[in-house]
């Protein structure tokens, strides 16, 4: 008799204890999750206007005298290279000098508009981003007590080991959403700041675009802020494929079954954020 109501009042406390870890135990990650479109769909501009403003300053006051060396140097090694090219002056034309002012006209334009081309190419992929939200993101909120219906019930009817087992796996399932809702975070924040980053040295690669030998590391850069900005529309993919495998849950009737796959697609997620990232960067040919 003793025996088998410390065994009822064992099963009460991890009756509630289950209940307790399963209510909004995918609260954290249900909100980074849902945040993502409104994330990334956000210009660089509206994400902290403190922030944006700051990197401006020292773009247009740091980066762009250095920025103008560059483009002397540069110019200085594209007009030796245009007069020796012509057979040391043995075949000299006065059109090669309207050719190197008219590059030189266009490099500095490159340089003194470098935040407006940068900033466009972002405007760009928040575009995209914004137009495919409306088509691709479902509802992406786990909620572990629709899955398995009945659950008191069901746990009632439950051997006492088994009660245990499946207390541990919440709470060890809930401390790990925890850990993943961080880094589904980092991966949003860690991109816009890799933005402002990119951003704020932009003159400088930028300076070196019209020269023939020195013009990849330009191009490349440009290679590198597109892939930065279509990443969005890459991770807004991802959740959309998140969103279906999630609805497919509701499929199981087994309580421990569905948590671990809850927490298995979370894991899925999160690794094909981090992901994005360098697979942006293979398909535009960006390094």
């Amino acid at each position: 008799m003793i025996w088998q109501q410390i065994e009822e009042w064992f099963r009460g406390i991890l009756t509630d204890g289950i209940i307790a870890n399963l209510s909004g135990l995918f609260d954290n990650v249900n909100t980074e999750v849902g945040e993502l479109a409104g994330e990334l769909g956000t210009t660089p501009a509206a994400w902290n206007a403190g922030v944006f403003n700051m990197i401006r300053n020292l773009s247009e006051s740091v980066i762009v005298p250095i920025a103008g060396v560059i483009i002397t140097f540069v110019m200085c090694y594209e007009l030796i290279h245009l007069v020796i090219e012509k057979n040391n002056l043995n075949d000299f034309e006065t059109f090669i000098f309207f050719k190197w002012i008219f590059k030189t006209f266009v490099a500095v334009w490159l340089v003194t508009n470098t935040w407006n081309i940068v900033m466009a190419v972002f405007d760009v992929a928040q575009s995209v981003v914004n137009s495919s939200a409306g088509l691709i993101i479902a509802d992406t909120s786990i909620d572990i007590s629709s899955v398995t219906a009945d659950l008191e019930t069901r746990l009632e009817a439950m051997e006492l080991g088994a009660l245990f087992g499946l207390w541990f796996q919440t709470l060890f399932v809930g401390l790990t959403m925890n850990a993943l809702s961080i880094c589904i975070m980092l991966v949003v924040y860690g991109r816009m700041i890799e933005i402002y980053l990119v951003s704020s040295i932009a003159p400088i690669p930028m300076a070196t675009m019209i020269n023939h030998e020195w013009g990849s590391i330009g191009q490349n850069y440009l290679k590198s802020l597109f892939a930065l900005g279509f990443q969005a529309f890459l991770i807004m993919v991802c959740v959309a494929i998140y969103a279906v495998l999630v609805q497919t849950i509701s499929l199981t009737s087994d309580i421990s079954g569905a948590i671990w796959a809850c927490m298995g697609y979370t894991v899925l997620l999160c690794f094909t954020l981090f992901k994005t990232g360098s697979l942006a960067k293979s398909l535009f040919g960006a390094h």
